[in-house]
């Protein structure tokens, strides 16, 4: 009975011990960073990066909803920079959702730290806390008017008007879209310690790409939120 007992915990013992390893298994490292002391892990499902777990200086937590790309060219971008201006450094994960001709969607995660104090050994950890960023397609619609006809494009932003003369783009009217598209091209830098979006104006699914509306965020109000904004034509 005894040995019997024995077999069926070392069997239980097995189960759950290869269980564990098939789980880790699932995770791939898809992306890290040496200098900052991060690690990003993923599963991969339908094509995609998904169930994310990022480990920071020995603390790991977990964003399921995430998604990546699984180009190795887009990996996820990690930054270690004091974009607040607070003095005090944050963590920047810039996500690639989606490629392809014309398209390029990028999302952006930025965690500030708290820092706790174990009471186990009495040392101190950074719990990282995720902060709000406004969407930059809804400061976009706030803030832009576009006018698309024939010959020219027009981006007005405030007192500031922009015209852009299409017709060295040799695009027939017919594939003309109705009016100038951001939605294709999404993407977020940090320039000068400053969290940057830029999104990419197009007139047409045949190379109409004219230039770029571009959102410099600050830290307010507990969330990073638009400071300026402005049209940049493509030359």
């Amino acid at each position: 009975m005894k040995k019997i007992l024995i077999l069926m915990i070392a069997i239980s013992l097995s189960a759950v011990l290869s269980k564990a390893i098939a789980m880790t298994n699932d995770y791939e490292e898809i992306a890290k960073s040496d200098k900052v002391g991060v690690t990003i892990y993923a599963k991969k499902l339908n094509g995609l990066y998904t169930d994310f777990k990022i480990k920071f200086q020995g603390s790991i937590f977990s964003k399921p909803y995430w998604i990546n790309t699984t180009s190795p060219t887009w990996s996820p971008e990690i930054i270690y920079e004091d974009i607040s201006q607070d003095g005090k450094k944050e963590l920047v994960i810039i996500l690639t959702k989606g490629i392809g001709t014309g398209v390029l969607e990028r999302e952006v995660h930025i965690f500030h730290f708290q820092t706790q104090q174990r009471k186990s050994d009495k040392t101190q950890s950074l719990i990282p806390v995720e902060v709000p960023v406004d969407e930059p397609l809804a400061i976009l619609l706030k803030n832009v008017k576009t006018e698309l006809i024939s010959n020219k494009a027009s981006v007005s932003i405030g007192d500031k008007k922009y015209t852009i003369d299409i017709k060295p783009l040799g695009i027939q009217p017919e594939h003309l879209f109705d009016e100038i598209y951001f939605g294709n091209l999404i993407n977020f830098e940090i320039k000068n310690n400053q969290l940057i979006a830029k999104l990419g104006g197009q007139i047409s699914s045949v190379g109409g790409y004219i230039g770029d509306i571009q959102i410099t965020y600050k830290f307010k109000d507990k969330m990073y939120q638009v400071k300026s904004i402005e049209f940049i034509p493509y030359e």
